[in-house]
C-alpha cells in the first residue's frame, strides 16, 4: 500500500551543496504537505502531503569539525522537526532479567529502596540550596566591588568633569565579566545558554537532549550565571537555577559521575530512564524553591511544566526536596549575614513583605488588575515576537562561538551605556530618607542630601531594583523616570535572552512589569481625586510585574503559587490569578510563550497533553513509520550487526518477531528489543554457539546493563570477527516479551494517550494476525500540530 511505506528519505549529500541561500527551501525539493486523497486496493485512505528529509548541517563526527564545517548561512524553518533527539524510556524494560531480579526482593528491600529515593531527595535539596547559597554570595560580593569602584569614579569625576572615563570604566567591566561567561559558554558547554528551563522541559516531557545534565554544564551554568549577573546585562540568577537543580538531581540519583569516571557503587538500582526522571523533576523543584523560596510552587512548576507521569508519594517526595533545598539556603544566607539562626532569606528572590494593612484591595480594583493583566499579555507577546525573529537571525547568522562572545560583549556594553546615558539625563532627585534603602546611591547633579532615582533602577543588581519598586514611599520615582525605563530595560531585556551566556528571564520580566506597575498606580492616584488613598504604586507594580511575567512565560499554576509564597501575603492569591490567566489568554492570542517559541525553533518533538483537536480521521497506521526493521528471537550476529551499523536507518527499538513452526506464513511478535540493550549483548558476546561451549561463561545481568547507562558505546567501537558474524544469538532473555501494541484502525488521540500518558518510546502496531505492520515513534505523533490553516505536518530534518 503506496500510503503506508512513508518512511523518511534520505537526501543525498548533491542535493545539499545548493542550500545557502536567505530563504528556507527543503531541500530535496519536496513541497509543504498537500492534503491528497489516494486510492489504494480499492480502499480509499487519507495521506496527508509526503515525509522529506531535510539534511541542515554536514554530518561531521567531531565537535570541532561541525563548528568548521558549517555554512556561512544556517537556513533555518521551525516548520521541521529533527531526527537527532532521540526519547527517555520511561516505560520499564520487563524483560527475564528484570521480572527475576524483582521476584527475588523481599518487602525488606522494596522498603530499603524508598528510604534511598528519600535521602536522594534530601541530598538533591541540601545541594540545590548550597549552589544558590554559592552563586548569591559571589554575585553579593562581586557586584558590590563594581558598583562600589564605579561609583566612587562618577562622583570623582562629576565635581572635575569628565564623567566619559566613568562611562568606559562601567563599560570595560560590564564587557569584561560578560567575556568571561560568554567564553565558557560558547566555546565549552553551549548547552549551557540561557535559563535552560526549555531543556528541562524537553527533558522531563521524554526527549533526550544531549549533554543537558553533564557536570560541565553545571559547571558552566553556574560560572556563567555569575559572570552575565554582575556583568550587568539584563537578566536573572533565578532561570538558570531549576536547571542547576536537574543537573545535581540527575548526577546524585546515579550515585557516580561518568564526566569523573567515578562510580561509588550506590543507588545502582536507579540506573535507568524511569527512575533518573523523576529525580529531575525534583531537582527542578528544589530549584525553583531556591530561586524564589517558593517550595509548593516549586512542585507545582514541576507538575505543570515537567513530569509526563505523575503519582502520590513521587509529589512528597518532590516538596520534601524543594523544603529542604529553601531551608539550606536560608540557614547559610543566614550565616554570611552574620545572624546565625535567623530565616529569613528563603530565596534568591525577595520581595520583601507586603503588609495587609497598607496594601489590602478593593473589589473595585480587580478590574483594574484584569486590564493590567490584558497589557501584561499584549507587552509579553511583542516581546515574544522580538526575540523569535531574533533568535531566527543569530540561528542564521551568529552561529560561529566567536561572533556569539563578540554579540554577548556589544550587548553588555550597549547596556551600560544606555543605563549611564539615562541616568546622567535624568533630573529625577530624590532626598535621601534617614532610613534611605538605597545600597549604592548616586548623586550625580542633585543637591547634597539627595540621590538620582534613575540611578535606583538601573545602578542596581536587578533583585534590588524590582524590591525598590515595590516598596519604595509613593513619590519616590517620577512618571517619566519609570515610562523610560520601562521601555529601555524592555528592548535590553529582548536582546538580551538568547544570547550565549547563562541568564534567566524571569527576574527582567518582573522589573518590566514593576515599572509600568507602578507608573501604572502613580497615573492612577494622580487622575482619581481619592486615588492617593487606595491606589497605593507597590500593590500595582506587583501586579504588574505578574502580568508582565506572565505575559512573556505563560505558566498559569505555579507562577501564581511562587508569587503568592514570594510575597508572604495569601490575600493577594485572588488578584495575582486573574492577571495571569488574563495576560495568558491574551498573549496566547497572538503568539506561544517564550519557553515554548525556543523549543520549536530547536525542532524538539515535544509532545503536549493532548493529541490535536481534530486528529480524530488519523489512524495508527497513517502516522506510523513502516517497514520496520524486526529480528528473528534468535538471530545470526552478523545480520544484528549490518542492522546497528547502518547510518541511513538510526532504528532505536526492534520488534523480535517468531516463525510459526511448518508454517510459510509471515512471522508474528513475540517482544521488542533495544539498541542499547543489543550493543551491550554485543559487547559481552552473549552468542548462543559460547555459551554452550564454554560452561563457565558467567550469565549476563542486569547490573552489566545499568553500568553501561547511560552513555552506550557506538556500534562501531565494538569489534565483531568474521567467525563471530556466524554465531547465532538468542534474544528470548533480554527482549520486553510485552510491549504495548495497538491495531492499525486506532484513532490518532487514542494512540497519543497511550504514547503520552505511558511515556513509551516504541508503540508496535499490529495487524488482526498479531503481525507487526508499523511502529510509532515520538516523532510520529509530534510531527501533527493545529496550524492557522488546520491540522498540518511538519517536516522532518536531519539537522
Amino acid at each position: 500500500m503506496a500510503n503506508i511505506t512513508k518512511k523518511v528519505s534520505w537526501s543525498s549529500r548533491a542535493d545539499e551543496s545548493g542550500a545557502t541561500g536567505e530563504g528556507t527551501p527543503l531541500l530535496n525539493g519536496s513541497e509543504q504537505p498537500r492534503h491528497s486523497r489516494q486510492l489504494s486496493e480499492g480502499r480509499s485512505i487519507f495521506q496527508i502531503g509526503r515525509l522529506s528529509t531535510v539534511d541542515l548541517e554536514e554530518e561531521i563526527t567531531s565537535d570541532e569539525d561541525s563548528l568548521r564545517g558549517r555554512p556561512k548561512e544556517i537556513p533555518h524553518n521551525e516548520k521541521l522537526l529533527s531526527l537527532k533527539y532521540e526519547s527517555l524510556d520511561y516505560d520499564n524494560i520487563e524483560n527475564q532479567l528484570f521480572l527475576e531480579e524483582e521476584r527475588r526482593m523481599s518487602h525488606m528491600g522494596f522498603r530499603c529502596l524508598e528510604i534511598s529515593r528519600w535521602v536522594v531527595c534530601g541530598l538533591i535539596g541540601f545541594l540545590t540550596g548550597l549552589i544558590a547559597c554559592f552563586i548569591d554570595i559571589v554575585v553579593e560580593e562581586l557586584a558590590g566591588i563594581k558598583y562600589q569602584v564605579v561609583k566612587e569614579n562618577i562622583e570623582k569625576f562629576t565635581e572635575v568633569g569628565g564623567l566619559s572615563i566613568s562611562l568606559i570604566l562601567w563599560a570595560v567591566f560590564n564587557s569584561a565579566f560578560v567575556m568571561v561567561g560568554a567564553i565558557i559558554v560558547a566555546y565549552f558547554e553551549p548547552i549551557a545558554a540561557g535559563s535552560g528551563i526549555p531543556q528541562i522541559k524537553c527533558y522531563l516531557n521524554g526527549v533526550k537532549i544531549p549533554r543537558v545534565v553533564r557536570l560541565k554544564t553545571l559547571l558552566v551554568k553556574v560560572g556563567g550565571v555569575i559572570c552575565s549577573v554582575v556583568g550587568g546585562l539584563a537578566v536573572g540568577k533565578e532561570g538558570p537555577m531549576i536547571h542547576s537543580g536537574a543537573v545535581v538531581a540527575a548526577g546524585v540519583s546515579q550515585g557516580r559521575s561518568t564526566s569523573l569516571k567515578r562510580d561509588f557503587k550506590i543507588f545502582e538500582y536507579f540506573r535507568r530512564d524511569t527512575e533518573k526522571r523523576d529525580f529531575v523533576s525534583a531537582g527542578a523543584a528544589a530549584g525553583v524553591s531556591a530561586a524564589f523560596g517558593a517550595p509548593v510552587g516549586g512542585v507545582l512548576f514541576s507538575l505543570e511544566e515537567g513530569a509526563s507521569f505523575w503519582n502520590q508519594m513521587l509529589t512528597w517526595r518532590i516538596f520534601f526536596a524543594s523544603m529542604i533545598s529553601t531551608f539550606t539556603l536560608n540557614f547559610f544566607l543566614s550565616i554570611y549575614h552574620n545572624k546565625p539562626g535567623d530565616l529569613s532569606n528563603p530565596g534568591l528572590i525577595n520581595f520583601g513583605r507586603f503588609e495587609t494593612e497598607s496594601v489590602a484591595y478593593n473589589l473595585y480594583e480587580i478590574p483594574l488588575f484584569i486590564a493590567m493583566g490584558a497589557i501584561g499579555g499584549l507587552l509579553g507577546a511583542l516581546f515574544n515576537v522580538l526575540n523569535y525573529w531574533l533568535t531566527i537571525f543569530r540561528i542564521r547568522y551568529v552561529h560561529r562561538p566567536c561572533l556569539q562572545v563578540m554579540e554577548a560583549m556589544l550587548v553588555a556594553a550597549v547596556t551600560a551605556t544606555v543605563s549611564f546615558t539615562m541616568i546622567y539625563f535624568s533630573n529625577d532627585c530624590q532626598p535621601l530618607g534617614p532610613e534611605h534603602t538605597e545600597e549604592y546611591p548616586l548623586q550625580l547633579f542633585c543637591a547634597d542630601g539627595e540621590y538620582n532615582s534613575m540611578a535606583t533602577a538601573f545602578f542596581n543588581t536587578p533583585e534590588r531594583s524590582v524590591r525598590s519598586l515595590f516598596h519604595n514611599q509613593p513619590g519616590t520615582y517620577n512618571p517619566l523616570t519609570l515610562g523610560l525605563f520601562t521601555l529601555t530595560y524592555f528592548f535590553l531585556a529582548c536582546w538580551t535572552y538568547g544570547l550565549a551566556v547563562s541568564a534567566g528571564v524571569f527576574i527582567p520580566s518582573l522589573l518590566i512589569g514593576a515599572a509600568w506597575g507602578r507608573l501604572f498606580g502613580i497615573l492612577l492616584a494622580s487622575i482619581t481625586t481619592t486615588g492617593s488613598t487606595w491606589a497605593v504604586p507597590g500593590k500595582y507594580a506587583l501586579m504588574g510585574a505578574a502580568a508582565q511575567l506572565g505575559g512573556i512565560v505563560r505558566m498559569t499554576l505555579s507562577l501564581t503559587v511562587i508569587m503568592v509564597e514570594a510575597t508572604g501575603n495569601i490575600s493577594y492569591g485572588l488578584p495575582i490569578m486573574l492577571v495571569l490567566m488574563t495576560s495568558k489568554i491574551v498573549g496566547d492570542y497572538f503568539v506561544e510563550g517564550l519557553y515554548d517559541i525556543h523549543i520549536k525553533l530547536q525542532s524538539v518533538p515535544f509532545l503536549h497533553w493532548e493529541a490535536p483537536a481534530t486528529s480524530h480521521w488519523l489512524t495508527a497506521r497513517e502516522v506510523m513509520s513502516s517497514p520496520v526493521t524486526c529480528l528473528n528471537r534468535i538471530e545470526k550476529v552478523g545480520t544484528i550487526v549490518d542492522i546497528l551499523s547502518n547510518t541511513s536507518t538510526n532504528h532505536n527499538g526492534f520488534p523480535v518477531v517468531v516463525q510459526v513452526a511448518g508454517n510459510d506464513e509471515p512471522a508474528k511478535l513475540c517482544g521488542l528489543i533495544l539498541r542499547s540493550q543489543l550493543i551491550v549483548l554485543l559487547k559481552h558476546k552473549v552468542f548462543v554457539e559460547l555459551a554452550r561451549s564454554r560452561l563457565t561463561h558467567r550469565k549476563l545481568q542486569l547490573k552489566d546493563f545499568r553500568d553501561a547507562y547511560p552513555r552506550f558505546p557506538p556500534i562501531q567501537s565494538i569489534h565483531v570477527s568474521q567467525d563471530e558474524r556466524e554465531c547465532m544469538m538468542d534474544l528470548m532473555e533480554f527482549m520486553n516479551a510485552t510491549p504495548y501494541t495497538v491495531p492499525q484502525e486506532t484513532s490518532l488521540p487514542r494512540v497519543f494517550k497511550l504514547f503520552r500518558a505511558l511515556g513509551l518510546r516504541h508503540l508496535v502496531v499490529v495487524d488482526d494476525e498479531n503481525r507487526v505492520v508499523g511502529l510509532v515513534t515520538r516523532k510520529d505523533l509530534a510531527r501533527y500540530h493545529l496550524g492557522k490553516h488546520g491540522l498540518e505536518e511538519l517536516q522532518l530534518a536531519q539537522t
